[in-house]
């Protein structure tokens, strides 16, 4: 076997153990998950991630571990804004907390499914046409710039999405939840309920977010094993991301702009290539640790100057 190979089967065996561990000793079905295990099931997803990198250093090299590392906090940071999609669908669609951890460990395992088939067609791609690089290259940075500029405010209207468009046209869906089933027979007829329209809400966004978190990975990396893997642990670590962060997305108002920055950093890192300058892939893990951590930073410093604000605001008011 061949140096990656080996490295796949220890990813895929390690990948399997780590399951079965979080599903079977840190996860029961209908079951609130609290802050406190939220946090433990996040530090166990991302140390996993980080040792698997450090096993790719010793056995692939030091190169395709930073790439890897990079892919992997790229990825990891892109998904809060799934998290702030995620409460939306759950609240618009009005379902348990005791619900979320089976609906989001269901929606989650298909949203792997559906990410390794994009990334398969991406790769494939790019082995053919070496161009699509730099059309990945000026897409990124377009979509860095409209994400600075965003407005982190606007509604969402799930009602308009277009996938639950296409699911209340082809299929029988009821406003029954039925505990946590995801079907229902009602006078010999089979009817969808709303825990199962919002598991496949919750892959099929995820996918709409792989459309710029991908090309990102790409950027930073075109080897199959980094872009596979650091993709799988980002996504799998994002359940317990969820419930440790769900009542403080608002928090990380500016996280938004950091990403943006380092969209467009590596968007004019791929086209810069062009005049044959090549950015060393140190540099790019350098940016991505900066620009996360100081929006981070700076974002909960804000947040905490808001609350000082209402509470100096509460105190003239009594």
């Amino acid at each position: 076997m061949t140096a990656e190979q080996i490295t796949y089967l220890v990813f895929g065996i390690v990948l399997v153990i780590a399951l079965i561990f979080d599903l079977g000793l840190l996860s029961k079905s209908s079951q609130t998950i609290s802050t406190k295990k939220a946090l433990t099931q996040t530090i166990f997803w991302v140390s996993l991630a980080v040792a698997f990198g450090v096993y790719v250093w010793f056995q692939d090299g030091k190169v395709i571990a930073i790439e890897y590392i990079s892919a992997y906090l790229m990825e990891w940071s892109l998904s809060i804004d799934n998290i702030f999609v995620f409460i939306l669908i759950f609240s618009f669609f009005g379902i348990r907390e005791s619900h979320y951890a089976r609906v989001l460990l269901i929606g989650i395992l298909m949203a792997i499914l559906l990410r390794i088939a994009f990334i398969s067609v991406g790769i494939e791609l790019v082995q053919r046409f070496d161009w699509i690089l730099y059309v990945f290259g000026v897409f990124l940075v377009i979509t860095g710039v409209k994400m600075f500029a965003a407005n982190k405010d606007e509604e969402v209207k799930l009602e308009e999405n277009f996938v639950y468009k296409i699911l209340k046209k082809i299929l029988p869906l009821t406003s029954e939840e039925n505990g946590s089933h995801l079907t229902v027979v009602k006078n010999g007829k089979r009817f969808y309920t709303r825990i199962f329209v919002v598991i496949v809400m919750l892959a099929t966004t995820d996918v709409i977010f792989a459309v710029d978190s991908i090309p990102a990975v790409f950027a930073i990396s075109q080897k199959p094993l980094v872009i596979y893997t650091s993709n799988i642990f980002a996504v799998l670590g994002l359940r317990s991301l969820f419930f440790l962060l769900k009542g403080a997305v608002n928090k990380f108002s500016h996280l938004q702009q950091g990403i943006a920055i380092v969209l467009v950093f590596i968007g004019l890192k791929m086209l810069v290539v062009l005049f044959d300058i090549h950015v060393p892939v140190y540099i790019s893990l350098i940016m991505i640790i900066v620009c996360l951590v100081t929006s981070i930073l700076y974002s909960l410093q804000i947040a905490a100057r808001q609350v000082e604000k209402e509470k100096e605001n509460q105190e003239l008011k009594d």
